[in-house]
């Protein structure tokens, strides 16, 4: 039996018509992970990441052909979800007995209605997989009733049949680390198209779930509000491998990296006590933010930080349930720069439903007055999955069958929210503000730059493309 992956591109122009490969691509871990659990069990597998490697529709079919795989897996997300099932139509049209199975956020929050849209995809696999894809594949292989298979969707006699969740995997310890030589491609890791991550880069997750409620995530419709941590040594060994194949910038993926301080600052004492010359990127919570763990993780090898800081209006932060306030924001980022980690990002989002020009002001201007050195504006949008789409079907704002497979600006379709085009001017504006007219802040910018190796290699590895850099900051595209 062998189980094929591919995550497809989000560019379906692309990925149909031309050869293109991604600068900032990451690697996919979620389905580097169903492949090691797989290989352990025997499973021969094998993964295209279509985007990294540049692979045109052609391409793609073809490898396709010459892998001849019993069982073709994507890893959907809203934007790639017309590419797979583009390449799905077409790979069962050439093998009608090949299964082609979704999973990821995009199939796990619209099972029924992608099975009921495409005949081309036989399997949904929700939520957490590993368990999942591994009892799917013998559950094939040996020709049983998929009905026994937990965490799926699928169609039986003409209806669609959903199987009850899989129970989360308790000990994540016991999955196996994924084999980053499966994918053909190197990866590099961008902000704003400047390559953030100029050694050799990958991608690490050290815990799953988050037991926050934001409105606007999905992940704790699809972890059920539970943090599941690897072992700090389990963690540390992953690390170890990784810095003997030649890694020396990584990204942790987690949800919550740092809501068990003690544990984020045992596993920065034993990198310290290693004496590894690398450079990782996290994202933290600012009401978990304390200058002991910030000061380690600095030590470690921390260099940049994310914040979601989201509003300077505590009525808007307690629409979102984000659990913080702006103050507990100003704090952290400050506990952060005094802490000598490099580069500090905070996100912000904004159009939330009744939220005021005046709000809206307050949030960009706060963006100014704290020390980041880079702040991310975000349209609030909804989609399958978070709290507020379901708040919007609710209200009866919403036309689900529209916009379950590309979610939707909540700006767009909610009469007491200023327009879209509107607040997408406002931030462009207030982000040229923030980087072009503010002399001090550029000083301060110039300052840090020299003083650090870090924001130094990055600008001499960028230094070809400068002039590209500045276009995309003075045309800047929301993220």
């Amino acid at each position: 039996m062998k189980f094929s992956f591919i995550v497809p591109s989000p560019n379906i122009e692309v990925a149909v018509n031309r050869e293109e490969k991604v600068a900032g691509s990451c690697p996919p871990l979620g389905v580097l992970y169903l492949a090691a659990v797989l290989q352990q069990a025997g499973v021969e597998v094998s993964v295209l990441d279509q985007t990294a490697q540049g692979y045109s529709f052609r391409q793609v079919m073809k490898w396709i052909e010459r892998e001849n795989p019993d069982i073709l897996g994507f890893s959907t997300l809203s934007v790639s979800g017309g590419t797979a099932a583009k390449i799905a139509k077409e790979a069962k049209r050439r093998n009608p007995d090949l299964k082609i199975v979704y999973g990821n956020h995009y199939a796990t929050f619209n099972a029924e209605r992608i099975l009921a849209k495409y005949p081309q995809v036989d399997i949904i696999v929700r939520g957490e997989g590993e368990a999942t894809a591994l009892e799917l594949v013998k559950c094939i292989e040996r020709g049983h009733n998929l009905k026994k298979v937990l965490g799926i969707t699928f169609r039986n006699k003409g209806k669609i049949v959903s199987t009850p969740n899989r129970p989360l995997i308790k000990n994540i310890d016991e999955i196996p680390f994924p084999d980053r030589s499966l994918l053909e491609a190197e990866y590099s890791l961008s902000l704003f198209d400047i390559g953030v991550a100029p050694k050799r880069f990958t991608t690490i997750l050290s815990s799953r779930g988050c037991p926050y409620e934001c409105k606007f995530c999905c992940c704790k419709n699809l972890f059920n509000r539970i943090w599941r941590a690897r072992t700090v040594k389990n963690v540390f060994e992953e690390l170890n491998m990784l810095v003997s194949e030649g890694y020396r910038n990584f990204l942790f993926v987690d949800d919550s990296f740092t809501l068990n301080q003690k544990r984020v600052i045992e596993l920065c004492q034993l990198i310290i006590k290693e004496k590894w010359d690398i450079e990782w990127i996290c994202e933290g919570r600012v009401d978990c933010s304390s200058y002991e763990m910030l000061r380690n993780m600095a030590k470690a090898g921390c260099k940049l930080l994310y914040f979601g800081i989201e509003s300077a209006n505590q009525r808007i932060l307690d629409y979102y349930k984000k659990g913080i306030t702006p103050q507990q924001a100003v704090k952290a980022v400050e506990k952060a720069r005094k802490s000598g980690i490099d580069i500090i990002v905070g996100s912000f989002i904004v159009g939330a439903p009744t939220e005021t020009r005046k709000e809206i002001i307050n949030t960009l201007t706060f963006a100014q007055k704290i020390p980041i050195d880079i702040p991310q504006f975000n349209i609030l949008s909804a989609a399958p999955g978070m709290e507020i789409w379901e708040e919007l079907k609710r209200d009866g704002y919403l036309r689900e069958e529209k916009y379950w497979e590309t979610g939707v600006p909540v700006s767009m379709i909610h009469p007491k929210t200023l327009p879209y085009h509107e607040i997408k001017e406002m931030v462009q504006s207030y982000f040229k503000k923030f980087f072009l007219t503010r002399p001090k802040f550029l000083l301060e910018q110039a300052a840090r730059t020299i003083s650090s190796s870090f924001r130094l290699n990055i600008v001499l590895r960028n230094l070809p493309r400068m002039g590209a850099i500045a276009n995309n900051l003075r045309d800047f595209s929301l993220t």
